[in-house]
């Protein structure tokens, strides 16, 4: 099991390939990133975030 899932960002449809068979759009991992209090880029993460340059989805 070291396959990964991945999710279309057009259809919503979960998969295990980088490009959706169903769109041919690209696909992105689902999960949040892991957290680590020795993340030396949260700050510049979450003021990115704040200032609305990198968006959620």
């Amino acid at each position: 099991m070291g396959q990964k899932i991945f999710k279309c960002r057009k259809c919503d449809r979960y998969t295990l390939e980088t490009v959706c068979k169903q769109c041919g759009s690209d696909t992105v991992r689902p999960q949040p990133a892991r957290f680590s209090p020795k993340d030396p880029y949260g700050k510049y993460r979450r003021l990115a975030r704040k200032e609305g340059i990198l968006c959620r989805k």
